[in-house]
């Protein structure tokens, strides 16, 4: 062996792979990449309940229990994920979640019963649950300040494109292939994202340094009652969303139940974790202004996107009707204008030419005014109108999401990151979770209103409904019914149209409460501190 040989340092194998360098870029595609998978299997199965239904012989309120399944797990796992990627170690914890994932979705597909399917997809939600959090928190530490903006606009790209174009896809996956095929899609891609992450993912130094003088302390140790608070009151809190309207709310002692459940335990978890010495979530971090104002804008964010993004298929299929497919391209245009824009938002972030604070504001009027711009539409109008209204709601967002996204972490130390990630995106999937429970629950409310209001007008026998009804009636009188039944034809489609009007006039009106839970973003941005991208501000950055 020779004095080279010899004389040559030897490199611990855990160090060599962090010390190579590596593309930013690739790191953020990969990661980008299952979150693009997690978020679209959100949404994906909505359109094929039907065919599950149907294909595992159960009934359909049966089968809505594929998707809160997922979503209880997904959030019972979310808020711990920065504590479970401490224990395991992020990387380690983050290719546990893809690849549970990627198994249980294959098993999903395989499914023999309802039963199975069930428990498979709520180890699915474990898996996903702890994605997004760690993703965020992975881009933070490999992306220098200055640079994050860049970073967080390709993902935003994966947030608002995965649940618009889940529907259609879902739609025709069922259509051309089988329901199961909604669940093996997630297979090839989580193979692909688990090669990618163990070459391309690595924890930071300065998150290595902290586990090692925590486990070091023996200040590691299991939170087992912070953990087994929010996993009770979250989990509960989830079922009383997704299945209020479907159970009647308070009309059900069920959902009574889990609801002071779920209220009694997050006030219990609070007070625990905020006097806890390492809590699993990490309340105290609220302290910080502009964190807080994050948490709110991602909240607003959600609620009015997955809201919003629940109604437009529904409200497209039901009453004018597109298939699945069709109402998924109407989606299309504004997720590509927020694809388009989000670079130059990042650019103009990185350049602090502008303040981030006044897109935060311009991003929240804009996004209002294309809910009232929906909230005026007619039985007349057609595919140009819907698809612009998106176009301008993904104008609106386009510049949203990459300067909230710096925001929040603009005066946080580092190692507070992984901490951060866990409660803006628990602050991002809440708000669709209440969003979504909001649309259905307050549509349901006023069209049942409307439809009272509109039966009252057609019994007092005004001219135009005597004059419309006259007309109908010769129409099936000509086409060989007798008069009787025509009539009685005639009385029918009138009412069918009046149910159609209804339920557009109960959209109308989820459409203008959403424009006004936008507006409500603007003021908080007065509440915040001035910034610099790229660090300086404080923080640590």
């Amino acid at each position: 062996m020779s004095t080279a040989t010899l004389a040559r340092p030897r490199v611990p194998a855990d160090v060599a792979p962090a010390s190579r360098a590596i593309n930013p870029w690739a790191v953020a595609i990969t990661v980008t990449l299952a979150t693009f998978m997690e978020l679209l299997d959100t949404s994906i199965a909505n359109v094929s309940l039907p065919h599950i239904a149907g294909g595992l012989g159960s009934s359909f309120d049966e089968a809505t229990w594929v998707l809160t399944s997922y979503l209880v797990a997904n959030a019972v796992v979310l808020p711990l994920s920065a504590w479970l990627s401490r224990v395991f170690g992020r990387k380690r914890y983050y290719m546990m979640c893809v690849g549970l994932f990627t198994v249980t979705s294959f098993l999903c597909g395989i499914a023999p019963t309802l039963g199975f399917l069930l428990l498979f997809r709520v180890m699915q939600g474990i898996g996903g649950g702890g994605l997004a959090p760690v993703e965020q928190a992975i881009l933070v530490d490999t992306f220098p300040a200055n640079k994050r903006a860049a970073a967080f606009a390709l993902y935003s790209m994966a947030i608002v494109t995965a649940p618009a174009i889940g529907p259609p896809l879902g739609g025709w996956i069922t259509d051309s292939f089988s329901w199961r095929w909604v669940f093996f899609i997630n297979v090839p891609i989580g193979i692909v994202s688990l090669i990618l992450s163990s070459r391309l993912v690595h924890d930071p130094p300065q998150f290595k340094e902290e586990i090692s003088r925590l486990r070091a302390s023996g200040k590691l140790k299991i939170d087992g009652l912070g953990i087994g608070l929010i996993a009770i009151g979250f989990g509960c809190l989830e079922v009383v969303l997704d299945r209020g309207q479907i159970d009647d709310w308070f009309g059900s002692s069920t959902i009574i139940t889990l609801l002071v459940a779920a209220i009694v335990t997050l006030v219990i978890a609070v007070v625990w974790e905020w006097r806890h010495s390492d809590p699993v979530v990490e309340l105290k971090l609220l302290r910080e202004r502009n964190f807080a104002a994050s948490t709110i804008f991602y909240f607003l964010f959600g609620f009015v996107l997955f809201g919003s993004t629940t109604m437009i298929p529904e409200i497209l299929q039901t009453l004018y009707g597109y298939t699945a497919t069709d109402a998924g391209l109407v989606l299309g245009p504004g997720a590509l204008v927020i694809t388009v824009l989000a670079p130059f938002t990042a650019r103009l972030v990185q350049s602090g030419k502008v303040n981030p604070r006044h897109l935060i504001m311009f991003s929240y009027a804009v996004v209002a005014a294309s809910m009232w711009y929906y909230a005026s539409f007619t039985p007349q109008t057609d595919y140009f109108h819907y698809a612009m209204a998106r176009v301008l709601q993904g104008f609106g967002y386009a510049f949203l999401f990459v300067p909230v996204s710096v925001m929040a972490y603009s005066y946080l130390p580092p190692q507070k990151n992984n901490k951060a990630s866990s409660l803006t995106n628990l602050a991002r999937n809440w708000g669709g979770s209440f969003g979504v429970a909001f649309v259905t629950t307050f549509h349901e409310r006023r069209m049942d209103l409307h439809q009272a209001r509109l039966s009252d007008t057609l019994a007092h026998g005004l001219p135009l409904v005597d004059a419309t009804r006259d007309s109908l009636t010769k129409s099936f009188e000509r086409l060989g019914f007798s008069h009787a039944d025509a009539v009685t034809h005639a009385s029918g489609q009138m009412y069918n149209q009046l149910l159609g009007q209804a339920s557009l006039l109960g959209f109308t009106d989820c459409f203008h409460l959403l424009g006004l839970v936008a507006l409500a973003g603007i003021p908080v941005v007065f509440f915040t501190k001035n910034f610099k991208p790229g660090g300086g501000s404080g923080g640590g950055h």
